[in-house]
């Protein structure tokens, strides 16, 4: 499977992106050129991480027969000083709310996602340190 965006340029660093039908912009802050009328590419990659191991945890929740509710999940990235700046430390935090009996099936849930379905997880751990955290409502 081969996936494909077409980027178009508009002003100042703001770029359409067309994406299997879906138009995003994307643009940088003012300070460096920008126009912040959209996030820029890197918070994307965490975006794209919170969205796939997200996929995971409802699905595999789903097939477990886990009643949840209240599911968030945020990503903290680090990025290096140095050029180009690249993601070093990443933390992925799941908010859930659920049966306390239900947290080891929970936590087996996002070991799933990180060692067997994520590919953006396993994209991540090629080049930055990788923490999975959950906190229970």
């Amino acid at each position: 499977m081969n996936n494909s965006v077409n980027a178009v340029f508009k002003r100042g660093r703001n770029f359409s992106v067309e994406a299997n039908g879906h138009t995003i912009e994307i643009d940088t802050k003012k300070e460096s050129g920008g126009d912040d009328i959209g996030p820029s590419p890197k918070i994307f990659m965490l975006l794209s991480l919170a969205g796939c191991t997200g996929f995971d945890i409802v699905s595999i929740l789903e097939k477990m027969r886990v009643s949840f509710s209240d599911l968030s999940i945020s990503v903290d990235g680090h990025l290096t000083d140095s050029q180009p700046a690249i993601y070093d430390q990443v933390t992925i935090h799941y908010s859930i709310k659920l049966n306390n009996d239900d947290r080891p099936k929970m936590e087996k849930a996002v070991k799933l996602s990180e060692e067997k379905y994520c590919g953006v997880s396993r994209m991540f751990k090629s080049f930055a340190k990788v923490d999975f955290k959950i906190h229970y409502l």
